[in-house]
C-alpha cells in the first residue's frame, strides 16, 4: 500500500492555460487533464489500471522530473483555486477539497530534503521491480515483450535511484542504523543462483499461454533468464555494494527524524499529511497514553477470565506456549485461509454492498519476510482481472501466534483493506477519485475499526483470541506514544521497544520490526488509531441520534460510500447521512 501512496506523491498536472469562467465543465476538464497526466507520469501504475499505451516504460525517477511535477502542482493549484465553489455541485465541491489537499501537500513535501530518501527499512525501488509482474496481465506475446523491455530499463533506473540516494547521504538524510538490520538481504535475496527462481522470472515460470507458440515461448524464457542473470544481476550487485560501502557506514546514530536537517518541521508536516488533522505531536502522545491505560484495564479483565492472576502472566503464556504456534508455513497459511473463509461468510450481516473483486492469500517474499511486519495487503485490479492479495509472514513461526489471526485477517482482508479498497475501485465516481485518492487515516482507520467488528462477528470466542484483539488495539495505541516519542521527544529505540513489550502481547520479533518501521517511516503509524477513533465516534453519534432507527449496514455503506476521504470530510459525510436517515425515517 505504501507503493500506491508513493506513486500518488509523484503525480502532477502539466501547467496549462488558466481556467475560464469557473463552470462545472472547467472543473471536469481540469480533473480529466490531471488524471491523464497522472497516468502518463506513472506508466507502471497505468498498466495496472488497464491503460496500456506505455506498457514498456518504468517512468522518470529523477529529481529533475520531480521538480517539473512540483512546479506543475503549484500551477494546477492556482487554476483550481480560480474555480468558484458556488458554481460546483456538492459532490464536486468535495472533490475539489480533496484534490486541493492532495496537491497542496505534494507541493509542500517537495520543500523538504527528505524527498531524496527513496526507501525505508523494508521497501525501495529494488523491491518494487522484483514484484512488478504481480500487478500486470500476461495474455499475449506483446505483454511478455513489454515486461522484458521494462526489465531492460531497470539498470539505468537503478543508477538514477542510486545517484539520488547518494545525494541524500551527502545531505544528511540517512536512515538510522538501529532500523536497518538485515536490509542488505532485501537486495541480495532478489536474484539467487538460479535466475529462474527469482520473482523477476515469475511470468515465465508457469505454463506456456496458448496465445504464444512454442518457439516464441522458449525464446522469451531464454531472454528473461539472460536478462535477469546478466544486466539485472549486475544492477542488484551494484546496489548492494553501494549500500554496504557508501550508505551503511553513514547510517544515522539518532533514531528520530528530528535530528535530520529541518527534521522537526518535516515531522510536523508528516503528522498533518498522515492523520489529516491539525493535532500536535504532544496532543497525539497524550491521547496515546490515555488509550494505552484504557486498553490495559480491559486486558486485565480478559486475563482474569482466562484464569491468570495478571495480564503479564497471560501474555507470557501466549508468547511461549507451543500450542498457540504453527509448526510449518503450510499450517500457518491453512489457518489463515480458514479464518478468511469464516469471515467471508459473515460479511452480509454487516454490509449491504460487497465488492465483486475477490482476494487471494500468499506468503510474504522470503527476502523481505524476516525484517517486515506480520502481514499486509496489496490491492488488485478489476481492469486487469487481478485479485487483491492478503500477504502473510511465514518466517519465524515461533513469533506468529495463531491467536492473532482473527484480528489480523479482518484488518488486512475483509471487512478491512480488501473490502474498502475493492469497493472504492467500483464506486460511481471519477477515475482519479476511485483509483487516485488514498488517505492513510481513513484507510488504516477503517482497517483498525474492522478489527473491532470482529466482536460483532463472534470471532474472538476464546480468551486468547480476545487478548489478541486487545493486543492489536494496544499495538496501534502504543504507536501514538512510540512514534511521537521517537520523532518529537527524543526516545531511543530501546525505550520504544520496552514500552511496546510492556503494553502489548506482540512477540519480540514483531515489536522489533514494528519499531524499525516507525523509525524509518515517520508519522505513518499515527493514522491507524486516529482514524479508528473518528469512525467509532461517528458511529456512536449516529447510534445516539437515530436510536432504534440506526441501521449498522447502512452506516457502513455511508462511511465507505465516497471512498477514502480526509477525516473532516468523513465527519461532514456522516453528519449529512444522519440527517438524511432522520428524514427517511
Amino acid at each position: 500500500m505504501r507503493r500506491f501512496e508513493f506513486m500518488l506523491a509523484g503525480a502532477a498536472l502539466a501547467v496549462a492555460a488558466p481556467a475560464s469562467a469557473g463552470a462545472p465543465e472547467d472543473f471536469k476538464a481540469l480533473t480529466d487533464e490531471y488524471w491523464a497526466y497522472v497516468l502518463r507520469e506513472n506508466p507502471v501504475w497505468a498498466s495496472q489500471l488497464g491503460v496500456r499505451d506505455r506498457d514498456d516504460q518504468l517512468g522518470d525517477i529523477s529529481l529533475a522530473a520531480d521538480d517539473r511535477r512540483g512546479a506543475a502542482f503549484a500551477g494546477y493549484l492556482k487554476r483550481l483555486d480560480a474555480i468558484p465553489d458556488a458554481q460546483l455541485s456538492p459532490a464536486d465541491r468535495t472533490n475539489k477539497l480533496i484534490l486541493r489537499r492532495s496537491l497542496a501537500e505534494s507541493v509542500e513535501a517537495r520543500r523538504f530534503g527528505q524527498r531524496t530518501m527513496l526507501f525505508t527499512n523494508r521497501e525501495g525501488w529494488h523491491q518494487s521491480i522484483a514484484g512488478l509482474s504481480e500487478g500486470l496481465t500476461f495474455r499475449n506475446a506483446a505483454d511478455y515483450e513489454n515486461y522484458l523491455k521494462r526489465l531492460a530499463r531497470y539498470p539505468a533506473y537503478n543508477d538514477e535511484a542510486l545517484r539520488i540516494s547518494q545525494q541524500a547521504v551527502n545531505g544528511g538524510y540517512v536512515l538510522p542504523c538501529a532500523a536497518m538490520g538485515g536490509f542488505d538481504r532485501t537486495i541480495s535475496g532478489v536474484i539467487g543462483s538460479d535466475p529462474a527462481k527469482s520473482r523477476l522470472y515469475a511470468p515465465f515460470a508457469g505454463e506456456r499461454p496458448k496465445t504464444v507458440d512454442v518457439a516464441a515461448w522458449t525464446s522469451l524464457q531464454g531472454r528473461a533468464r539472460a536478462l535477469i542473470d546478466g544486466p539485472l544481476r549486475g544492477a542488484y550487485a551494484k546496489h548492494l555494494n553501494w549500500y554496504r560501502t557508501s550508505y551503511a557506514p553513514k547510517c544515522a546514530k539518532a533514531v528520530g527524524v528530528s535530528a535530520q536537517p529541518n527534521g522537526a518541521a518535516y515531522y510536523n508536516f508528516r503528522i498533518r499529511e498522515m492523520t489529516t488533522t491539525d493535532l500536535s505531536a504532544e496532543q497525539i502522545h497524550q491521547l496515546g497514553l490515555k488509550e494505552v491505560k484504557r486498553i490495559r484495564d480491559e486486558m486485565e479483565q480478559v486475563a482474569r477470565k482466562a484464569g491468570f492472576p495478571s495480564r503479564e502472566a497471560f501474555i507470557q503464556d501466549l508468547r511461549t506456549n507451543p500450542k498457540y504456534y504453527a509448526k510449518t508455513p503450510a499450517e500457518l497459511m491453512e489457518a489463515a485461509a480458514h479464518q478468511a473463509k469464516v469471515i467471508d461468510g459473515k460479511m452480509p450481516s454487516l454490509f449491504n454492498l460487497l465488492p465483486r473483486l475477490p482476494y487471494g492469500l500468499r506468503a510474504i517474499p522470503a527476502e523481505t519476510a524476516e525484517g517486515t511486519t506480520t502481514a499486509y495487503y496489496m490491492p488488485g485490479s478489476p481492469q486487469n482481472g487481478i485479485a487483491g492479495i492478503y500477504y502473510v509472514n511465514t518466517s519465524k513461526l515461533d513469533q506468529r501466534p495463531l491467536w492473532e489471526l482473527p484480528a489480523l485477517t479482518v484488518h488486512e482482508a475483509v471487512p478491512g483493506h480488501h473490502h474498502q479498497i475493492a469497493l472504492q475501485q467500483e464506486l460511481p465516481m471519477p477515475d482519479w477519485r476511485r483509483h487516485g485518492t488514498f488517505f492513510t487515516a481513513f484507510v488504516e482507520g477503517w482497517g483498525l475499526y474492522s478489527e473491532r467488528l470482529g466482536i460483532e462477528m463472534g470471532l474472538y470466542d476464546t480468551p486468547a483470541k480476545d487478548m489478541g484483539r486487545l493486543s492489536y488495539e494496544m499495538w496501534r495505541a502504543s504507536r501514538l506514544v512510540v512514534d511521537t516519542g521517537i520523532h518529537a521527544k527524543g526516545w531511543s529505540k530501546e525505550r520504544a521497544v520496552a514500552f511496546m513489550t510492556d503494553n502489548t502481547a506482540l512477540s519480540a520479533a514483531n515489536i522489533d520490526a514494528e519499531v524499525n518501521r516507525y523509525i524509518s517511516w515517520p508519522a505513518q503509524a499515527l493514522a491507524y488509531k486516529l482514524g479508528e477513533l473518528k469512525i467509532r465516534e461517528l458511529r456512536t453519534q449516529a447510534e445516539r441520534q437515530l436510536g432504534g432507527k440506526f441501521d449498522l449496514k447502512r452506516f457502513h455503506d455511508a462511511v465507505l460510500g465516497q471512498g477514502a476521504v480526509p477525516l473532516d470530510t468523513l465527519e461532514a459525510q456522516v453528519t449529512g447521512w444522519i440527517a438524511a436517515e432522520k428524514a427517511r425515517a
